[in-house]
């Protein structure tokens, strides 16, 4: 049984399709890569597992039980925690009080601490920074807050949407670095992300979104092997 399950997932927005049939599989353990062009239904699918928007069909199984139409926080409960596109953060807060808002969910508040150990272990930045307001932040670093905030809710299941967009190439490593840290210590990650060659690089499994619809799936290696992929996403 696939930790997270999506199958037929269709959303719309009034008249319009955000996504019409989106179907994936994430294995615990695994990071999985959503790929596609803008307007493909990248974000859309990843909003739907995560509770903001509501599905019009289709279904979201987590660890084998349904889940599409709950509320947000019920889905954080779960074990599943979204980093946006954009970040999203509290800007006239400090670093610390956006990290604590991302444990509002936390199951055992005894585990704060710890929680806010481990990000500033993973990034010492944010450590060196945590009275300092969000919004006085750079993008990099504004990056690092909200994967770190996500990461407070001590989830199972990481969503990350763009993480590299924006960002300058150092930044971009270090924080594709992190990822494969955190597939190491055991979080299962889905990433939808624009540029395909980062993704497959790190992707144990990818699937190709266009016009909201799944039309390619495979491993990392097969993706960035197969000939469609590198002429629309790889430049070869």
């Amino acid at each position: 049984m696939s930790l997270l399950s999506v199958k037929d997932l269709a959303v719309r927005y009034g008249d319009l399709i955000g996504v019409g049939a989106v179907t994936l599989a994430v294995e615990a353990g695994q990071i999985v890569a959503l790929l596609g062009a803008n307007g493909a239904g990248k974000t859309t699918t990843l909003n739907a597992i995560a509770g903001l928007v509501p599905p019009a069909g289709g279904q979201i199984l987590w660890q084998g039980k349904p889940i599409q139409g709950l509320p947000a926080h019920q889905i954080v409960s779960r074990g599943i925690a979204l980093s946006p596109e954009g970040w999203r953060l509290f800007t006239g807060q400090s670093v610390e009080a956006n990290l604590r808002l991302g444990a509002t969910r936390l199951a055992d508040r005894k585990q704060l601490p710890h929680r806010l150990d481990h990000v500033f272990t993973l990034f010492p930045r944010l450590a060196e920074r945590r009275r300092q307001q969000a919004g006085t932040m750079s993008g990099g670093e504004r990056q690092m807050l909200a994967l770190g905030r996500a990461l407070m809710s001590a989830p199972k299941l990481l969503l990350l949407d763009e993480p590299s967009l924006g960002l300058a190439p150092a930044v971009v490593e270090q924080v594709f670095a992190t990822l494969l840290r955190l597939k190491a210590e055991g979080l299962t990650l889905l990433l939808a992300e624009q540029s395909a060659e980062l993704a497959l690089e790190v992707a144990d499994r990818a699937y190709v979104l266009q016009t909201g619809a799944t039309v390619l799936s495979g491993t990392g290696a097969e993706l960035a092997g197969n000939a469609e992929v590198r002429r629309a996403y790889l430049g070869g």
